[in-house]
């Protein structure tokens, strides 16, 4: 308790101070489970104000529950210590599900505030959980008698996860190191928050101004609207606003035909985080990385990305870095025909100059047109947001899984454009809510991402509230919202995590849903994007704006034939920054502070992946993913479950395509299964299998090696 009262308060002050504590503490919609429908957060009464004493509340009663189930005088037991566990922090899981959407995608100066101050403590709660003597004790008991739950395979596996989480987290730590770690888990948690808030910033400034209409050519009238739309926002009437998303290339490279203006417009994505001043990024991933490797060495391991790694389906750095190398040599090749291609069609439109990269996207364009007669104008008109909701993401759910969907207009909102669904299983039993917030607004970091309010679990007797984020350009008022190709088949990749939590059956909350390796999670979401350009499911969704009529089928041809075109750069970008995510995570222990740029340099160069044209999906200095968004030693996740991905759209294929059957088949053996299971054992379970890389390969148009 903050301060000491003086001795002559008297009793009535006293009482009033305590009714004016409870009474502030009953109004705080935070301190209470929400009475809408499965919990949905009250959005309408909850307050800035409300998180800092609520995550305080929530911090002190997580660690009187954990002291609790510590000093436990009985003999330790799978319920009394496991469950009790499970049972504990409801409180502060409930406050920051709301938290961490809020300062992901509608923060502001309060909300940010409150994260840097509350990062040093909540990594000391998390210290106080697993490096607590008394409470591994009990667990590190339960584990040796853990042939008594052989019958409980939920059960073991909770045991599992967490006394592997115990270790991983210093318990076996003599108590100096302890001490130790615990000051780097908190410098950590204040630089990654710190790294979060200057690259929101950073991708905010970085945003290009256009004066001259003439600036804006080649660009959509929808664009130009929505251009004109973000300068007024920003007090800039009779400008224009090019807004950065978070990766390195931006939408409208593809269209702005005046070369000067796709340069500078690069050039601000490029090196948003690396101009100096307060927002640039690259002091903080420097300490960022080394402390990470200091952390793993006093663990006991070699480097970050194997400490990380232990607990994934890969498991070791060596199996993560044979994996990706195996596609370095395709891709490579696959971007140098592509850049040949493009080469030859900037002479053919007259050009004198080499390729680069803020001419990569606007030749492909040009290139696919050419050869495909093919162009994203032709593409976008049918492409409305609401269709591929209702008609694709809604249509697919139940084709597959029988779910159906109705729109909830009652429950609150956190912003305005966000849209709640509640959904249905086959049987009409209500299953959960859903929640899409899909535009992009100076608030809101970049990217896209799916995540829990609630998350399921029997046991707290919690049914799924999950919502997906993504950054598309919103339309002028009176346009309607047309997205690209690859947009739909984002929201059906993050609908696809959103699947995995809503068809969740598990007892506990830390084993159910998307609560899997980085190298599994992303499998039912790679998994449900492949259907986004499957001719039934994108015949049904992909609808005229002004029509109705259906997309012609010579057009969906199209889009078919020309799939795998630029898939050489698409893939190669990605894949740069994998093999960044692994160089910087295993760095040894002593290796001396580095510098951002020189590291990035050199890393390229060693994989093979330093391509003049490709530059990586996220540079080091703005990679959201792994200093920020829990993907360290993890981003070749993407590559891994996408492997996992095609094996099982190759097997549906062969096995009479996106049927109800094969449907249930998916979501009994991987999408309820939560990590219930090993990964290879549910993966074996569904596919018949180990995974092959061969399908990955073929679905991207490359050479597949005999034999995969």
């Amino acid at each position: 308790m903050r301060g000491t009262f003086r001795t002559g308060t008297t009793c009535a002050a006293l009482l009033a101070c305590a009714l004016s504590a409870t009474a502030h503490a009953a109004a705080n919609p935070l301190m209470h489970p929400s009475p809408l429908p499965f919990e949905a957060p009250e959005f309408n009464l909850i307050q800035d104000a409300d998180f800092k004493p609520a995550i305080d509340a929530g911090i002190r009663r997580e660690r009187a529950e954990i002291q609790h189930i510590a000093a436990d005088p009985a003999p330790p037991t799978f319920q009394n210590t496991l469950v009790a566990l499970e049972r504990s922090g409801r409180l502060l899981n409930r406050v920051m599900g709301v938290f961490g959407a809020l300062t992901s995608a509608n923060t502001d100066p309060t909300l940010q505030k409150v994260q840097a101050e509350e990062a040093g403590p909540l990594a000391a709660l998390s210290d106080d959980l697993y490096l607590n003597g008394r409470l591994f004790q009990r667990v590190k008991t339960v584990y040796a008698h853990r042939a008594a739950l052989n019958s409980l395979p939920e059960a073991r596996a909770l045991l599992r996860l967490y006394y592997r989480r115990f270790v991983m987290n210093g318990a076996l730590l003599a108590p100096a190191d302890k001490r130790r770690l615990a000051a780097m888990n908190e410098r950590l948690a204040k630089l990654t928050t710190e790294f979060q808030q200057k690259l929101l910033k950073a991708t905010d400034a970085g945003a290009l101004v256009i004066t001259d209409q003439r600036d804006l050519a080649g660009l959509t009238p929808g664009m130009i609207a929505a251009a004109a739309h973000a300068a007024a926002a920003r007090g800039l009437p009779g400008k224009w606003v090019i807004t950065l998303q978070s990766t390195t290339q931006q939408p409208a490279l593809a269209y702005l035909s005046n070369r000067a203006v796709r340069h500078e417009l690069f050039e601000r994505s490029w090196n948003r985080t690396e101009r100096g001043g307060p927002d640039d990024t690259r002091k903080t991933i420097e300490e960022i990385a080394q402390l990470r490797a200091q952390k793993a060495h006093l663990l006991g391991y070699p480097n970050f990305a194997a400490y990380r790694l232990q607990s994934q389906m890969a498991h070791t750095p060596a199996t993560v870095e044979h994996f990706l190398r195996q596609l370095v040599p395709p891709t490579v090749a696959a971007v140098h025909r592509e850049a040949h291609i493009l080469q030859a069609q900037i002479v053919h439109d007259g050009g004198h100059f080499t390729l680069r990269p803020w001419d990569w996207e606007y030749y492909v364009n040009r290139a696919k047109a050419a050869r495909y007669h093919l162009t994203d104008a032709q593409v976008r008109p049918y492409l409305v947001l609401n269709n591929v909701i209702h008609r694709g993401l809604f249509y697919l759910a139940h084709r597959l899984y029988g779910l159906t969907f109705k729109a909830r207009k009652d429950l609150p909102v956190y912003q305005k454009d966000v849209q709640v669904y509640e959904v249905y299983d086959v049987t009409g039993k209500p299953l959960g809510l859903i929640y899409f917030d899909y535009f992009r607004r100076a608030n809101k970091s970049g990217g896209a991402w799916m995540d829990n309010f609630v998350v399921q679990s029997s046991l707290l007797g919690h049914a799924p509230v999950v919502y997906n984020v993504a950054n598309f350009t919103k339309p002028a008022p009176g346009h309607p919202a047309l997205i690209s190709i690859d947009d739909a088949v984002t929201m059906f990749h993050e609908f696809g995590h959103g699947l995995n939590s809503l068809l969740a059956d598990e007892v506990y909350p830390s084993l159910s849903g998307t609560n899997t390796a980085r190298d599994f999670v992303e499998f039912p979401s790679q998994f449900d994007e492949r259907w986004a350009v499957y001719p039934a499911v994108l015949r049904h969704y992909a609808l005229n704006e002004r029509t109705g009529k259906p997309m012609p089928k010579s057009l969906m041809r199209k889009i078919q034939r020309a799939g795998n075109f630029n898939a050489g750069y698409s893939v190669g970008e990605e894949l740069a920054a994998a093999e960044l995510d692994m160089q910087w995570h295993t760095l040894p222990w002593n290796a001396p502070l580095q510098n951002a740029d020189t590291f990035e340099r050199a890393a390229l160069k060693r994989t093979g992946m330093a391509l003049p044209d490709v530059p990586p999906r996220y540079r080091s200095s703005f990679f959201p993913h792994i200093w920020g968004g829990g993907y360290a030693a993890g981003y070749y996740a993407y590559f891994w479950t996408e492997m996992l991905a095609d094996d099982a759209y190759d097997w549906f294929l062969q096995h009479g395509g996106p049927t109800r059957a094969n449907g249930l088949r998916f979501r009994d053996r991987v999408l309820a299964r939560g990590h219930t299971e090993g990964y290879w054992k549910m993966f074996r379970s569904f596919y018949g299998g180990n995974p092959r890389i061969g399908p990955l390969l073929r679905y991207h148009g490359f050479s597949v090696p005999a034999g995969h």
